[in-house]
């Protein structure tokens, strides 16, 4: 029997939709990592009958042969309970040379064969014999039959495929199965455009969110007021389950402080309420899209001569990281969907119209006053 698998319970918002405005640094164009030039992304969403509820994501570093024209990386682990294939390659040589994928636990082997089959297809790469595939995972399992390993080699290479400079957040993709603070998780993004006298370069993130702890949204205590956080019912709040944050730049950032910037990406998850659980990996994966540092697969000259920048100049990108970390998480929470799934249980999604509410009484968002209508006045606010 086919149930219904997203339940459209209000309409779907980003974060500053609601007038909130998190944190000093200003958004790029739309807001999300395709705001660094070059990045792609791609979800293949697999929603069948009652029981499967995953998908993938990919992220790709420039739509051209990253195999040929790899990018300079980094991880950086918060939690290590997860799957992240491929890391140590990226840690030793401090490059990437495939895309991104995000799937669900069991179904990181099935991408890994997915991507290395894609590019040993790829035009130009007929004659290699190593690729190292990159690829995260949160764990599905409470909305998904994980053990089914739904996904197949086609999915991911389609996900790929379907890379747009865009993103759809929510519940699609690698997100279409998880869940967030005892709430519907999903994809976000978010980014930061430093202004030109900080260097003028952007921040892009993209979270897959899985993960608990005590939900705060801009500082307000929200799953506090609704009494929903880990530990206030082990049986329906699990805090276990991970979280992969993917952080894009066009910073000539080296592999040092790619790594040093990832790292900054834990506070933006900490800044949400998360708190890296025993059982829940918190992975972050930086890269920089700066075409003069791109690290071509057969070297012209034994010496590589690059600009980088200067370690003086990286306290802007790390805020910005931070920021769009943690604006990231919430839109995945504000635009994901009620979903039903695996043995008929069902996650909630975080409830909008409760969420202004809460906003409106920390004073967090601006708050009209009745006259307003009458006399013609502008809209009164309050701080924080």
């Amino acid at each position: 029997m086919l149930t219904i698998s997203c339940l459209n319970t209000h309409a779907q918002k980003r974060l500053r939709e609601f007038g909130l405005t998190p944190g000093v640094l200003t958004p790029g164009k739309q807001n999300s990592i395709t705001d660094v030039n070059g990045v792609l992304v791609g979800h293949k969403t697999l929603m069948e009958g009652d029981h499967i509820r995953t998908g993938v994501t990919a992220i790709l570093p420039h739509k051209g042969n990253i195999y040929q024209e790899k990018v300079p990386a980094a991880v950086f682990v918060g939690n290590g309970f997860g799957k992240l294939a491929g890391s140590t390659q990226v840690t030793e040589l401090g490059n990437i040379e495939t895309p991104i994928i995000l799937t669900n636990t069991l179904n990181v082997s099935t991408a890994v064969g997915a991507v290395i089959d894609y590019t040993l297809q790829q035009e130009g790469n007929e004659e290699i014999q190593s690729v190292n595939a990159l690829v995260g995972d949160t764990n599905d399992g409470w909305l998904n039959d994980i053990r089914g390993r739904h996904v197949q080699e086609s999915d991911v290479v389609e996900a790929i495929h379907n890379a747009v400079d865009s993103v759809t957040e929510g519940s699609v993709g690698a997100g279409t199965g998880t869940v967030c603070f005892g709430f519907k998780g999903g994809i976000g993004t978010s980014s930061r455009k430093l202004p030109e006298s900080l260097g003028g370069y952007t921040v892009g993130v993209l979270v897959q969110t899985n993960y608990g702890g005590v939900l705060q949204v801009d500082g307000v205590p929200v799953g506090k007021e609704l009494k929903k956080f880990s530990f206030s019912n082990q049986l329906l709040n699990n805090v276990d389950g991970s979280c992969m944050v993917v952080v894009a730049t066009d910073a000539p950032l080296d592999h040092r402080n790619l790594e040093r910037m990832a790292a900054r990406t834990m506070i933006g998850l900490g800044r949400t309420g998360g708190i890296a659980s025993q059982g829940s990996g918190e992975y972050a994966i930086a890269f920089s899209t700066n075409q003069a540092l791109r690290i071509p697969h057969q070297p012209v000259n034994p010496v590589v001569s690059v600009p980088t920048l200067h370690n003086d100049y990286t306290s802007q990108l790390f805020m910005a990281a931070i920021e769009a970390t943690e604006e990231a998480v919430l839109n995945s929470l504000t635009m994901a969907r009620t979903t039903k799934g695996y043995q008929n249980h069902q996650i909630e999604a975080l409830p909008l119209e409760k969420l202004q509410e809460l906003l409106k009484k920390y004073k967090a968002i601006p708050i009209a006053d009745p006259r307003d209508k009458k006399s013609g006045s502008k809209v009164k606010t309050t701080q924080k």
